[in-house]
């Protein structure tokens, strides 16, 4: 008898024990995640931070309705994927008691989305879970896929990868995890793919006006999906968690209040100063100040600027008088396409006899190619005969049929064409090596505003194309003189 009656008060006091682990698990998804670490981690003591439940309580706010769409920055290594993709919808099966719920994953490759997707069937079908949620709903035995499964409420989780097509699931909770590979990213045509799949694809794939889409993500670009969300203004809630307190930062969180002071670390449980140093070093190591300051800072350009820091401009009231020219050229970056994301823009400079650069104007714009031709011919008759046009030409027969296209345009006027030959960021350096020299001068002007703020970002803006343009004509101005205006087109080669 004494022995029965120890087994129940045991038995009542773990049936206790699991109630109360319930409730505190359904009224906290931090909660359920240390409680669950072990599961998945058995080896790995869990961390917590007030980072990580800053995460979380805007997630818990997703599944009240509060926040229908989340925007998340944070540096790598911050269980951004394990919470967002793995717990997350765990806790919303479980101890939500939402088994109905529909999710969509993607991320820049499939295979990580399909990782978490079957970590976090893992976790549900494991003993932990079962016991305590396990009654909630059944997984489909005719439809528990790695990359797609289903629940006896009609609940589905579905893998895929940014650019894919989704035909065919649409979701309560689409998640976006990492859009962009940080080895591609500086490919144009890849990125603003991933943005169009993003503005264009993905939300014909919500159930409803009340589906919530969360992109969590390290910055890697000025114009990655994260920019794109707030250049737009597209309604996200934006929590900006860099690794270093700025409170200054471009991008603060909309509805957070960073708690730390300038200078201080975002989680040191899990990142000590020496730790940070480290990952510094690597990203500097592979992709420059860029990779840094994107990545860990969530800013795609370095605090002090790019390429182009803007306390490396200097400024000139006026104009320098024509006898104080040894050169001048008006560089061009004419867009692919008229009214597309990218400008044409020209920039006139001189060189001086005392060997200064100076920046005399800048135009750009997104016109048709008549009026680009109309615009370099303007600009020709405006700057004057001592100033070339340097104007970039397509290689093979295409370029040298545009070749002759604009020089029928240009009669009277001087002008050069050339291949571009290396990258962006090759072909202004030595531009920036003046800048940073104290050799490089603006004329002060209406243009200089959005100039110096495409500068200051280059390459990671949105913009390439008045440094492209000035990089041109600087190359230009530093090779052998070019001739004066003739009377019919001069055509300079090489």
């Amino acid at each position: 008898m004494e022995l029965d009656l120890r087994q129940c008060l045991m038995a009542r006091s773990t049936d206790l024990s699991l109630e109360i682990e319930k409730r505190l698990c359904a009224k906290s998804l931090g909660e359920f995640m240390r409680m669950g670490w072990e599961q998945l981690h058995p080896a790995t003591p869990f961390i917590g931070g007030w980072a990580l439940d800053a995460m979380c309580e805007h997630l818990e706010a997703v599944s009240s309705g509060e926040i229908k769409n989340l925007l998340i920055n944070v540096p790598p290594g911050c269980t951004k994927s394990m919470l967002v993709n793995i717990y997350w919808p765990a806790w919303e099966w479980g101890p939500l008691n939402r088994p109905s719920t529909q999710f969509i994953s993607a991320s820049y490759e499939r295979g990580l989305s399909v990782q978490h997707m079957v970590r976090c069937r893992e976790i549900m079908q494991g003993e932990w879970y079962q016991t305590r949620w396990g009654k909630n709903f059944d997984f489909k035995g005719d439809a528990n896929m790695k990359t797609a499964y289903h629940n006896t409420f009609q609940g589905t989780r579905f893998a895929s990868s940014v650019g894919a097509s989704i035909v065919g699931y649409r979701g309560d909770r689409l998640i976006i995890d990492d859009p962009h590979d940080v080895h591609k990213v500086e490919s144009d045509t890849i990125r603003e793919d991933v943005i169009r799949w993003f503005a264009e694809t993905l939300p014909t794939r919500k159930n409803n006006k009340d589906t919530a889409t969360i992109v969590i993500m390290q910055r890697v670009h000025e114009r990655d999906v994260s920019g794109f969300i707030l250049a737009k203004e597209l309604g996200y809630t934006h929590l900006c968690l860099p690794m270093t307190y700025d409170a200054d930062h471009p991008y603060p969180s909309t509805h957070f209040v960073d708690p730390r002071e300038p200078g201080e670390l975002l989680w040191p449980e899990r990142f000590d100063e020496e730790t940070v140093a480290e990952l510094r070093a690597s990203f500097r190591a592979f992709g420059g100040s860029y990779a840094e300051a994107g990545q860990l800072e969530q800013r795609p350009s370095p605090r002090g600027g790019g390429m182009f820091q803007q306390k490396d401009f200097q400024f000139l009231d006026a104009p320098p008088r024509p006898d104080e020219i040894d050169k001048g050229c008006r560089g061009w970056d004419l867009a692919a396409t008229e009214g597309g994301g990218s400008f044409t823009a020209g920039v006139k400079m001189a060189r001086l006899k005392d060997g200064s650069i100076v920046i005399l104007d800048a135009v750009r714009g997104q016109w048709r190619p008549s009026e680009v031709y109309d615009r370099i011919r303007t600009c020709a008759i405006q700057d004057g005969h001592g100033f070339v046009q340097s104007i970039p030409q397509d290689p093979g027969q295409a370029g040298k049929d545009q070749k002759r296209h604009i020089a029928a345009h240009m009669h009277g006027c001087t002008l050069h064409f050339s291949p571009e030959s290396g990258s962006k960021v090759d072909r202004a350096r030595p531009l920036a090596s003046q800048a940073e020299a104290g050799n490089l001068y603006l004329v002060r002007g209406a243009w200089n505003d959005t100039f110096i703020q495409n500068a200051c970002v280059f390459p990671r803006g949105e913009f390439l194309d008045d440094i492209d343009a000035a990089s041109r004509a600087y190359g230009r101005l530093i090779q052998s003189r070019v001739p004066l205006l003739g009377a019919s087109p001069r055509l300079i080669g090489g």
